[in-house]
C-alpha cells in the first residue's frame, strides 16, 4: 500500500499537484513582478550568492508566508481528474523506445497497478495538464531536431513528486520548444510510483528507480548516437521538480545503480550538462531555515557537468533552498554553477506563459547559456 502522497491515486480529486515537496496539496498560484534588475544572459554569481545569504534567508522566512497568503489563484482553478488505465503514447512526431529489453525483468515500483493516464488536479495558463502513472515498463521517447540539426540532444525528465510523470506540461511541451533550435529531444517516462515519505519524514528509497532509468536512457543515448544523429558529448538533461531532482541525481552518481545488461551499459551515463527548474529532495528540510546543509542521499561530484538552476523565491512546493543548497555545492567543488532566482512564479509553470517573467524568460535564458557553454554554437559560427 501506498503511503503519504504517494498512497493518494493520481486521479482523486483533492487538488493536489504530484510534486516533490511537503507532501501537501501544491496548487501553485499567480504572481507578479520578479527578483531586481535582471540584463538577459546574465546569471547570478555563486560567491555573491554566499555573502548575502544568511540575511536574505532570514527575511525570506517572514516574506515568503506573507505572499503566498495574498497571492490571487489567477486560472489555477481546480477541475476534476480523470483517468483510466492505459500506456501513454505520444503524437506522431515522437518515437517511444523502451529503456529496457521486453523479457529483462527489473524491479517494480511501488504498486502493482497497470499504467495509467489521466488529466491533473488544476489549469496551468489556462489548460489541463496530463500525467502517467503506474509506470512499470520506462521508455523514452525521442524527437528530432527542426530544421537545422545542431546534434545537440536534450533528454527531459519531468515531475511529478515520483508519484506520476508530467507527461506534458514538463515533458512534450519542453521538446516542442527545444527541437526548433536544432536539438533532439528525449522525454522519460520513468518508474513511479516510489515512496518518499515515512511519518511525514522524507527519506529516499534504497534503490531509486528513476535514477536507474535515467542512466539507462543516457548510456542508450549514446550508444545510438550515430543512428540518433547526436553528438555522444552533448546529450544533456533538463529537469522539473521531482525531475530537478533526478537530473542533480544522474549528475553526481559514481556509477551505474544497476547490473550492466548490454553495451549501452559501458557508456557513460553522466549528462554534458544539466538545466534544474523549482527542483525539491535537495536540501535538508528538517534544519534550520538559515542553513543550507543537502539531504544525506544527495552525492556532489567535482566532475558533475555544468549546471544552470531556476527557481522562484515564493514556491510554495519545493524551497528555493534546494536550488540554493545544490547550487553552492557543486560550486565548492569547482563545478561550473549559473543560476537565476525570480521573485515570484510559483511552482510547476513548465513552458506555459502566465503574468509572471519567470514563465516566459526562463527557455531565452537557457538558450543563451547552452550558448555560453558551447553546446550550441554561436551565431556566426552556423
Amino acid at each position: 500500500m501506498l503511503h503519504d502522497r504517494a498512497s493518494k491515486r493520481p486521479n482523486e480529486a483533492d487538488g493536489a499537484r504530484f510534486e516533490s515537496g511537503t507532501g501537501e496539496s501544491a496548487i501553485t498560484r499567480e504572481n507578479h513582478g520578479y527578483c531586481g534588475p535582471f540584463v538577459p544572459g546574465q546569471f547570478v554569481n555563486m560567491q555573491t550568492i554566499r555573502f548575502v545569504l544568511t540575511s536574505v534567508l532570514l527575511a525570506f522566512g517572514a516574506s515568503a508566508v506573507a505572499a503566498q497568503t495574498s497571492e490571487a489563484t489567477g486560472d489555477r482553478a481546480r477541475i476534476k481528474k480523470v483517468s483510466r488505465p492505459m500506456v501513454w503514447q505520444p503524437g506522431p512526431e515522437g518515437n517511444q523506445v523502451p529503456l529496457w529489453p521486453e523479457g529483462l525483468a527489473i524491479q517494480k515500483p511501488d504498486t502493482s497497478k497497470p499504467e495509467e493516464v489521466g488529466n491533473g488536479s488544476r489549469l496551468v495558463a489556462g489548460r489541463p495538464w496530463h500525467w502517467a502513472s503506474y509506470v512499470s515498463r520506462p521508455t523514452m521517447t525521442i524527437y528530432p531536431p527542426k530544421g537545422r540539426n545542431t546534434r545537440a540532444a536534450m533528454l527531459v525528465l519531468p515531475g511529478g513528486g515520483y508519484v506520476a510523470v508530467a507527461m506534458d506540461l514538463e515533458g512534450t511541451e519542453v521538446c516542442d520548444w527545444i527541437t526548433k533550435h536544432g536539438v533532439t529531444c528525449i522525454v522519460l517516462k520513468y518508474r513511479v510510483p516510489q515512496i518518499w515519505r515515512h511519518n511525514r519524514v522524507e527519506k529516499a528509497p534504497q534503490v531509486q528507480l528513476p535514477l536507474q532509468d535515467a542512466q539507462r536512457a543516457i548510456g542508450l543515448l549514446r550508444h545510438r548516437a550515430s543512428t540518433y544523429g547526436i553528438d555522444p558529448h552533448k546529450i544533456g538533461v533538463i529537469g522539473f521538480s521531482a525531475g530537478g531532482h533526478l537530473a542533480a541525481a544522474v549528475s553526481n552518481a559514481e556509477k551505474r545503480t544497476y547490473k550492466l545488461v548490454d553495451a549501452a551499459d559501458r557508456e557513460p551515463s553522466r549528462p554534458d550538462f544539466a538545466i534544474l527548474l523549482y527542483p525539491g529532495h535537495l536540501w535538508d528540510d528538517t534544519s534550520r531555515k538559515t542553513s543550507l546543509k543537502l539531504s544525506p542521499w544527495v552525492e556532489i561530484r567535482a566532475d558533475a557537468p555544468p549546471t544552470l538552476l531556476i527557481h522562484s523565491m515564493n514556491d510554495p512546493t519545493d524551497d528555493v533552498r534546494h536550488s540554493l543548497a545544490y547550487g553552492l555545492a557543486l560550486n565548492d567543488v569547482g563545478v561550473p554553477v549559473d543560476m537565476r532566482l525570480y521573485a515570484k512564479g510559483g511552482h510547476a509553470f513548465g513552458l506555459r506563459p502566465t503574468s509572471d517573467p519567470i514563465t516566459t524568460e526562463w527557455p531565452k535564458l537557457v538558450e543563451k547559456w547552452l550558448h555560453t557553454i558551447k553546446v550550441l554554437a554561436a551565431e556566426r559560427e552556423r
